[in-house]
């Protein structure tokens, strides 16, 4: 297996803080992201805002950058125009993003003070994210394995080659698209990936799976470094964290949303927050099992600030080694 940047950050620092959203953070500062490509619009348009807002969420406490290229896929860039160069060339732009967003932080010696070196996770979006139809959180795409490995393939590879230090393949409704993804690690080298799923209740997958089925099916998978959700409303976490940890020794990942729905149909969220603040339910993740905490849609680089503050609460590993260093 590749070097492992989970493992070794967890055997230092007792949490990996993850950032939070990005499109729908992005469209309250004022983007349009009325689009099928979403925050993928923004790499186009305006990808100062998205190195802005990376870095807005390394400043509030996140140890890791998740790309924007989440909605970037050959078959939806395509549709607006871009060739496969050109979709290719968009997709590594969205890990030049989050280095650069890195390099700046790591250049503010007080704001780094006792931080680690962060890291950037390249996002996989599901296919349902492509078709802009809010299936990600269906699933029933009515794909076989095979046909899933041939649509995820060549973002996979492009993505990989860039330089992340992980692959986040995150918001996957189906047990299917998890194993299609699985195998595309084993095909070539590249970096190591988490897997997180999107969930409808607390003990099964948005496409209905038993979540203890997915950890069985992954955990001999060597690529993977870290299983878990995201994209689920709060309440549903810390069940689905339980029943996972029964199931694998990986490291757990949550990054839920803020418990708004997506209306696909009418492409805008529906209800309310949960009414805890975010951040106050990340202790009862972490007695769950999480060791990597973070926020998905709708959550903001003041929940992620927030998180931060309870994660330097908490003691460090025993026989921790010293913090990382400048790699300069």
């Amino acid at each position: 297996m590749p070097d492992d940047p989970i493992a070794r950050h967890l055997a230092a620092h007792p949490l990996l803080v993850l950032d939070g959203a990005l499109a729908t953070e992005l469209e309250r500062r004022g983007a349009d992201l009325d689009d099928p490509l979403w925050s993928a619009r923004l790499l186009i348009e305006r990808p100062e805002a998205i190195r802005a807002l990376h870095l807005d969420y390394f400043l509030a406490g996140a140890d890791v950058a998740t790309t924007a290229s989440y909605q970037a896929s050959f078959d939806g860039l395509a549709r607006r125009g871009h060739g496969a160069e050109s979709a290719a060339a968009l997709m590594r732009s969205s890990v030049t993003l989050a280095r650069e967003a890195r390099d700046a932080f790591w250049s503010l010696p007080a704001d780094r003070a006792g931080r680690a070196w962060p890291l950037i996770a390249a996002s996989v979006g599901p296919y349902g994210a492509m078709r802009a139809d809010g299936s990600e959180y269906r699933g029933h795409y009515g794909l076989s394995v095979d046909e899933l490995m041939d649509f995820h393939r060549p973002r996979l590879r492009v993505l990989a080659e860039a330089g992340p230090d992980l692959l986040a393949c995150e918001t996957l409704p189906a047990l299917d698209e998890a194993l299609a993804l699985a195998r595309l690690l084993d095909e070539s080298p590249g970096p190591p990936a988490w897997v997180a799923f999107s969930c409808r209740d607390g003990g099964h997958t948005c496409q209905g799976e038993p979540i203890e089925a997915c950890a069985e099916a992954l955990d001999g998978c060597p690529r993977i470094a870290a299983i878990g959700i995201n994209c689920t409303a709060p309440e549903h976490v810390a069940e689905l964290l339980g029943r996972l940890r029964a199931h694998t020794d990986r490291p757990l990942l949550a990054y839920p949303n803020s418990g708004e729905r997506w209306d696909a149909a009418r492409r805008r969220w529906h209800g309310g927050a949960t009414a805890r603040p975010f951040a106050a339910q990340a202790p009862a993740w972490h007695a769950a099992g999480a060791r990597l905490i973070g926020g998905c849609c709708r959550t903001s680089p003041q929940d992620i600030a927030a998180v931060r503050r309870w994660a330097d609460t908490l003691p460090e590993p025993p026989a921790a080694p010293a913090a990382a260093e400048d790699p300069d």
